[in-house]
């Protein structure tokens, strides 16, 4: 049975009127009673009496047409799922990201997102850089947004700000007030405080030391936390330093709890994730375009 059958019939029972019917859907008489005829043949069923010049529903022909017209209002209903879909009245986005971009450079974009697009119910899940690109690829998230780079051929990845990374310490530290901080000195004249492994904000320090000649080896790590903010209040006791995003520690910075050490490193990219064979939702399309944007 097909949809334009169940059409037919629907219009002809409503009418108990072949040319009736043809008219409202479109289509000639002759069309109209071969359909009825075909799905009559086949199910071996009959679903109207031909009484005269006029037709009627048989006995199973008006058990037939309740089945018929709620499978119509469901389709119906179906297909205005999709267009509202389509047209960002509703659905859902599923979103994760890295500590770092969730809690500082992404929920203003979110938020810009839900004011154009209150329908659309966004789920923000925040992990690390590793837990986040293996989400995308196992598709638990459509949009991915981590530091740095992802080696996965199945993902496709897009810059979309640039973050700038930083050494900060605690004003008492030795470094707070020397110029010129050498890279051998990083390895031998302080211990740190170091995010968990798979963090974005560790590899890309990590990646920086190693392309200066540094030997991470001699990286003298106390202790290794998991969060952003878990690092700062470590760091307030004064005798380690850590590598962190200037957004994360530029509020501590400001306060004169913290202090950037003069050394440099380079920019790291904030970089939004998703699957390269998965479809990519009108939601997902213009929250990017958003970020993008801004």
């Amino acid at each position: 049975m097909t949809f334009e059958q169940l059409s037919i019939f629907v219009a002809v029972a409503e009418r108990e009127h072949l040319t009736k019917a043809a008219a409202a859907i479109g289509l000639t008489p002759s069309a109209v009673s071969a359909s009825i005829k075909a799905l009559e043949a086949f199910y071996g069923v009959q679903l109207f009496h031909r009484v005269g010049r006029g037709i009627e529903l048989t006995k199973a022909g008006r058990i037939f047409v309740a089945e018929a017209q709620a499978t119509l209002a469901r389709a119906r209903s179906a297909a205005l799922v999709l267009s509202e879909l389509g047209a960002l009245e509703r659905g859902t986005l599923d979103v994760y990201a890295s500590q770092t971009i969730a809690s500082y450079w992404l929920p203003q974009r979110l938020m810009r997102f839900h004011r154009a697009f209150p329908g659309i119910d966004i789920r923000l899940t925040v992990g690390n850089t590793k837990t986040v690109s293996q989400a995308v690829h196992d598709g638990l998230a459509e949009v991915g947004f981590v530091e740095g780079t992802i080696n996965d051929p199945a993902l496709s990845s897009r810059p979309v700000a640039q973050d700038a990374m930083v050494v900060v310490v605690s004003p008492s530290h030795p470094f707070a007030n020397r110029k010129g901080v050498k890279g051998e000195e990083l390895l031998t004249e302080t211990q740190w405080i170091m995010r968990e492994a798979g963090s974005g904000t560790r590899s890309e320090f990590e990646a920086a030391l190693t392309a200066g000649g540094c030997d991470l080896s001699c990286l003298k790590i106390a202790m290794t936390l998991p969060s952003n903010e878990a690092v700062l209040s470590a760091l307030l006791e004064g005798s380690c330093a850590a590598a962190l995003s200037s957004i994360v520690s530029a509020s501590f910075v400001r306060q004169g709890d913290l202090t950037i050490v003069d050394f440099s490193l380079p920019p790291r990219a904030f970089t939004a994730l998703r699957h390269k064979e998965r479809h990519q939702s009108q939601a997902a399309a213009k929250l990017m375009e958003m970020c993008l944007a801004v």
